[in-house]
């Protein structure tokens, strides 16, 4: 049976980037499926200008057929938001516009107009029960065609961690590891003891300053098809770990100081030995070649695989610098 087509409209709603990503991922896919020559504009706000946003979602004088990711709309300014907003109310027939927004009261002007306009929804919520997580590991591996016992689905949940990236990583790690069901005993010996190819080994062994192995891992990584934004958005979240821990305010409990640095309370003390040898410099330079390798990544460069590992360079080789 044939899938609906992809609607003209569509917003992608959560704060998840993960799932964002994956429900961006999946419409564009199905586009593609459809039209194989589909033109694919993915863009962020510093991407997009008012000359820009005309040229992208104008009528195509051959008929060609053209999606429009418009990524964190909530952070378009004012006139690039009404610009957006007028567009809804005439939207081009060859257009696919998907406009993802976090969902929260930024930018709501622009979320409600699209919902009027009749937008299909898709809601990427991030799961915050234990229940939602449990359910999201199972959910991997029926993905992958595969079978987890819930006891080895609670021994990696309390393994790794309740950061979603990195649930999926571990998820595809035994996956790629092991065969038939997985149970406990497989999970605590993979994940225990087997280095993982992820973004996340990538960007620990980067803001470590351990070039050789994050090159390494880096590669490693690309080459089991781990997407790049993934592995971007890992680095970022190292980075964001190094700001939070190098710099602690006085008198925050650590419940608090987790929450900002977007990890488990049993991190931090990762995070700390991690923040040795960073300056508040350092690290700003950090956040500004992540924020460049985003959008090289997200339409600006045409090597996504170049950027990370100038990317992981940068990163590796300034933790020693003053």
């Amino acid at each position: 049976m044939a899938s609906t087509p992809v609607a003209p409209l569509t917003l992608v709603v959560g704060d998840e980037e993960l799932l964002v990503d994956r429900a961006v991922a999946a419409l564009v896919a199905q586009v593609r499926a459809e039209d194989p020559e589909v033109d694919v504009h993915d863009l962020v706000p510093s991407q997009v200008s008012a000359g820009k946003l005309a040229e992208v979602v104008s009528p195509s004088l051959f008929g060609e057929r053209r999606v429009v990711v418009l990524r964190s709309c909530q952070d378009l300014v004012k006139d690039l938001a009404a610009e957006v907003t007028g567009y809804l109310k005439d939207p081009a027939d060859d257009v696919s516009l998907m406009l993802v927004h976090a969902g929260g009261a930024k930018g709501k002007a622009l979320l409600e107009a699209a919902k009027k306009a009749g937008a299909a929804r898709v809601d990427c919520a991030k799961p915050t029960k234990p229940a939602e997580r449990l359910r999201f590991i199972k959910d991997e591996f029926s993905r992958a065609g595969r079978q987890i016992t819930a006891d080895a689905a609670q021994g990696l949940l309390d393994a790794v961690g309740n950061d979603l990236r990195e649930i999926a990583a571990a998820c595809t790690q035994l996956v790629a590891d092991t065969e038939g069901r997985v149970d406990a005993a497989a999970v605590a010996r993979y994940h225990s003891g087997k280095a993982e190819a992820s973004g996340f080994t990538v960007a620990d062994r980067a803001v470590e300053g351990r070039l050789p192995e994050a090159l390494e891992q880096l590669r490693w990584s690309l080459a089991v098809g781990t997407a790049p934004v993934l592995i971007n958005s890992a680095l970022a979240g190292a980075v964001r770990g190094l700001a939070v821990a190098a710099q602690p305010p006085r008198g925050v409990p650590e419940a608090e100081l987790a929450k900002r640095a977007k990890v488990p309370p049993w991190k931090l003390k990762t995070l700390r030995q991690q923040a040795r040898g960073w300056t508040p410099r350092g690290v700003a330079h950090a956040m500004r070649v992540i924020a460049e390798t985003d959008a090289l990544i997200k339409g600006a460069g045409r090597d996504p695989a170049y950027a990370l590992e100038r990317a992981v360079i940068e990163i590796a080789t300034n933790r020693a610098k003053r």
